[in-house]
């Protein structure tokens, strides 16, 4: 057994025992902010999510919708790691991660040990539990082929965390809040269907909308976003982040609408090409 799949089995020991011991010999409990991050926990269809993004951006053109003068952050951060500091470091609260999400697969490769964005995600807190409790959103993705995938999008709130994005027991757990939604598989349409691959762009634009309509639905004023779907996935990162930019300023339904954004993107290459490629899109605005 490997490393990676040694945690998540004992992530999941945690969870069924409900309390973990950290390094001051303390017992920790989990067990009720699992509970409650389950009970709500929240699947949202393509026709909810479009309704959503169709109700917030109308709040904003009546000038009902909170106004902020949004802090843009591009950091080298896992999201992991970015949301530690936001909370931990920061005290900030009303935090939600964009998980990087698996459209069939609870957590991805999570119980297998792989090692992407979501699976990072799961092995730091109880996401995996609380993505369980959607069984919609699997299902619907299972049963259509088609890797553009849907504007599906589970809100998971008040999650707990505690690991850090080493995979090291936190002595004092924290929680944020978690969107889970999956980037349309470029890669496989490349392959495919590569004809379909001039609807990406607006796929990725209305699905990252419907994305930030969750959230603010939901009352949440710090995201963590990030390259999302620009790994196995494919994805150009100018175009999502540039997706990300059009809601989020430039007169987008969502200028002002959150405190906070930090773009956390964790790219080990040696050209840092993603990284930069988020640099040039939010440069201006940090």
């Amino acid at each position: 057994m490997g490393i990676y799949q040694g945690v998540s089995r004992a992530n999941e020991s945690i969870v069924a025992a409900g309390f973990y011991t950290n390094s001051r010999g303390h017992r920790v409990e989990l067990a009720a902010d699992i509970a409650e991050a389950c009970q709500g926990t929240k699947s949202y269809t393509p026709d909810q999510t479009r309704q959503l993004f169709e109700e917030q951006a109308a709040r904003r053109a009546d000038d009902e919708a909170p106004r902020h003068e949004t802090g843009f952050e591009v950091t080298g951060e896992t999201s992991t790691r970015a949301g530690q500091r936001l909370v931990l470091d920061e005290g900030e609260e009303r935090v939600a991660v964009l998980n990087f999400a698996s459209a069939r697969n609870p957590g991805g490769g999570y119980l297998g040990g792989a090692r992407a964005q979501e699976e990072d995600l799961c092995r730091s807190s109880a996401l995996y539990t609380t993505l369980l409790e959607a069984r919609d959103y699997y299902e619907a993705h299972r049963s259509n082929r088609d890797t553009r995938y849907s504007h599906r999008v589970i809100y998971s709130p008040e999650v707990p965390v505690y690991r850090d994005d080493k995979t090291k027991l936190l002595d004092d757990p924290y929680t944020v809040s978690y969107l889970t939604s999956p980037a349309p598989n470029a890669g496989v349409l490349a392959r495919t269907e590569p004809g379909t691959l001039r609807e990406v762009p607006g796929l990725v634009t209305e699905r990252a909308g419907r994305v930030l309509a969750v959230a603010a639905h939901h009352g949440v004023e710090v995201l963590v976003l990030g390259a999302w779907g620009c790994g196995v996935f494919r994805n150009d990162p100018t175009t999502v982040a540039s997706a990300f930019r059009s809601h989020l300023a430039d007169g987008g339904a969502f200028e002002g609408r959150f405190r906070r954004v930090v773009f956390g993107v964790y790219d080990t290459s040696a050209s840092k090409s993603v990284f930069r490629a988020f640099q040039d899109v939010f440069g201006a605005l940090q």
